[in-house]
């Protein structure tokens, strides 16, 4: 317990004496959607970082999740319906049995089913990304200014609006 309070203390005497950390531009920046994909700042964003980003905008991560669910639907829809279809037309090639069977129907009706739930999703993703877009114009950048502080009171933590 004493060796932490000694860091502890020691800590707080390096950021007493520290000048104060200013955060960089924390304004938030526009999206772009090119080709289905979304990029800030020319740099291609991920999936779970759009997230985070849309995260300030409740509506357009809303509408992005929404897009995100249908393209998971709908994908694993086709991908079982093709393999379906695939696997009772390698059964019936190879072997005795009758072709066509309940499973290639079924998995042409999962294709079927998978293309209008796929269709919706770049939609969903364009007005996700217009929405937050928009959000943008409307908000004012926020200056932060953060400091570590000492005085004949105590230490502390300032942040500046």
């Amino acid at each position: 317990m004493k060796n932490i309070l000694q860091l502890f203390v020691l800590l707080i005497g390096f950021t007493s004496f520290s000048q104060g950390l200013t955060l960089g531009d924390t304004s938030p920046r526009p999206l772009n959607l090119e080709g289905g994909k979304i990029y800030q700042d020319g740099v291609q964003i991920p999936s779970y970082q759009v997230k985070k980003i849309l995260a300030s905008n409740l509506h357009s991560l809303k509408v992005y999740k929404q897009a995100k669910s249908k393209e998971t639907i709908g994908t694993t829809l086709m991908g079982l319906g093709i393999t379906l279809t695939v696997v009772d037309l390698a059964i019936g090639l190879f072997s005795d049995a009758k072709y066509p069977t309940a499973m290639t129907y079924a998995g042409v009706g999962m294709v079927a089913v998978s293309v209008p739930v796929l269709s919706g999703r770049a939609k969903k993703i364009k007005d996700a990304v217009q929405s937050y877009n928009e959000g943008l114009k409307n908000t004012s950048a926020i200056e932060l200014d953060l400091n570590a502080v000492a005085n004949q009171n105590g230490i502390g933590i300032q942040i500046k609006f």
